[in-house]
């Protein structure tokens, strides 16, 4: 599965990643990278709580592109 993830430097310094379609699910980095592979880690163990429990797993969030001229 593939789920979107918003990564943001914080006003420390620190990047930030939160995955929007799983309430609470948020991770953090010293480096993009970092947090990139923290969320994924966090986004299984979510994954793996909602299944342990019986609840559903939501819907990728789907986006797309959409070009406005200015």
């Amino acid at each position: 599965m593939k789920f979107r993830v918003l990564i943001e430097p914080d006003e420390d310094g620190v990047f930030v990643a939160e995955c929007p379609v799983l309430p609470g699910c948020i991770s953090q980095g010293q480096t993009r990278a970092e947090a990139a592979a923290n969320i994924r880690d966090a986004i299984q163990g979510y994954l793996h709580s909602l299944e342990k429990h019986g609840e559903p797993v939501p819907s990728p969030i789907t986006e797309e592109i959409v070009e406005v001229s200015v």
